[in-house]
C-alpha cells in the first residue's frame, strides 16, 4: 500500500515557515556548502522540486523516485499562485486541500474542500508511488493519523514566529529514526517512520 510521507524544511524552533509565509531566511551555507546541498537534494528527491525549477535545473525530464501525487494545504499553494503559476507540480497528480479556493484554476489540479483524512486514505488505496504531504502545518496537523513516514530538512536558524510543522491537537505521536544525514552547511536530513 502507497504510504503519506511528510517532506518538509523546518527551523531549529519547529517552523516550516514565517508568519507571511517567509522561506527566504533558511541559511543556504556558502556557495560551495550550497551546492553539495542542492545537488544531493535534486538526486535523491527531484519529485519535490517545482517542475518549472526541474526544468531549469536540467533535472525536467528525471523520473520521480518516491511521489507521482502531492496533497497540499492552501498555504502551501499560495506562493505559486502568487508566482502566477496554477500547476507548480505539473509532474505529479496535485491535490489541494482547502474551503476557500475555486475548484479549476488548472485542470491539473484537484481542490478538495473536505475531509482530508478520507482523501488520503482513498489515494492510499490507489496504485502508484507513495504520496507526498506538502505541507501546510494545519493541514499536517490534521493528518497526523495518517502519516506514515517523515522526511525532516532541519535548518540552523530560529524563526521565533511562524508557521509550525503541525499546527493542530495535542497528540504525542511516536516516530522512529530510520537514518540521517548531515551536511556541511549544518542541515540535517532525517528519516522518520511512524513506530
Amino acid at each position: 500500500m502507497r504510504e503519506l510521507v511528510y517532506c518538509i524544511s523546518v527551523t531549529i524552533d519547529g517552523r516550516i515557515a514565517g508568519p507571511g509565509g517567509e522561506y527566504e531566511f533558511f541559511p543556504l551555507g556558502d556557495e560551495e556548502q550550497a551546492a553539495v546541498h542542492r545537488e544531493w537534494s535534486q538526486a535523491h528527491y527531484p519529485d519535490i522540486l517545482p517542475t518549472h525549477v526541474r526544468a531549469a535545473l536540467g533535472v525536467g525530464e528525471a523520473p520521480n523516485r518516491h511521489f507521482d501525487t502531492v496533497v497540499m494545504g492552501r498555504g502551501a499553494y499560495q506562493p505559486a499562485l502568487d508566482a502566477g503559476v496554477t500547476s507548480p507540480y505539473g509532474h505529479l497528480r496535485q491535490y489541494v486541500v482547502s474551503s476557500t479556493l475555486e475548484a479549476g484554476l488548472d485542470p491539473a489540479v484537484t481542490v478538495v474542500d473536505g475531509d482530508p483524512v478520507a482523501l488520503v486514505r482513498e489515494l492510499k488505496q490507489q496504485e502508484g508511488k507513495d504520496i507526498w504531504l506538502c505541507g501546510g502545518g494545519r493541514l499536517a496537523g490534521a493528518l497526523l493519523g495518517e502519516i506514515d513516514r517523515m522526511v525532516v530538512r532541519a535548518y540552523p536558524v530560529v524563526a521565533g514566529a511562524g508557521i509550525p510543522v503541525f499546527d493542530g491537537e495535542f497528540d504525542p505521536t511516536l516516530f522512529t529514526v530510520e537514518d540521517r544525514r548531515s551536511f556541511a552547511n549544518g542541515v540535517t536530513v532525517t528519516w522518520f517512520a511512524r513506530r
